[in-house]
């Protein structure tokens, strides 16, 4: 792929992310499911990482989330709500079971899996 042929494709991208971004977090709809979404996003992150110089600024690579409706009060937290990475094969999940494993130096653990309900996380404090 040519540096021209992969702007092309970038702006595209990015086109396409941010209108589903708006969706998603303006109009509180879908019209691609999360694993369509996070392809689009994968691809974009190749590209950039194949041609750097092509990388803006405002990259939908470069944010986390979108625009959150005003409908919700805005709150502060001591500790961050982080993210988790997506996992979409066995490959990944094994590097992150080694990733996990090095980090409790070979303790005994155990994981706990639920399905994911998209765009809820909530924040407990135990008094």
């Amino acid at each position: 792929m040519t540096p021209a042929q992969a702007k092309k494709e970038i702006e595209q991208l990015t086109k396409a992310i941010n209108y589903h971004n708006e969706l998603y977090y303006q109009q509180n709809r879908s019209e691609i499911s999360d694993l369509e979404f996070d392809s689009l996003l994968a691809k974009l992150a190749t590209l950039e990482e194949t041609f750097p110089q092509l990388r803006q600024p405002d990259s939908p690579t470069q944010r986390v989330g979108g625009t959150i409706t005003k409908t919700f009060n805005t709150v502060y937290h001591k500790y961050p709500m982080l993210s988790l990475g997506n996992t979409y094969s066995q490959e990944e999940l094994e590097d992150f079971d080694a990733r996990v494993a090095k980090g409790l130096d070979d303790e005994d653990y155990t994981y706990f899996c639920e399905l994911k309900f998209d765009g809820v996380s909530i924040s407990l404090i135990y008094e």
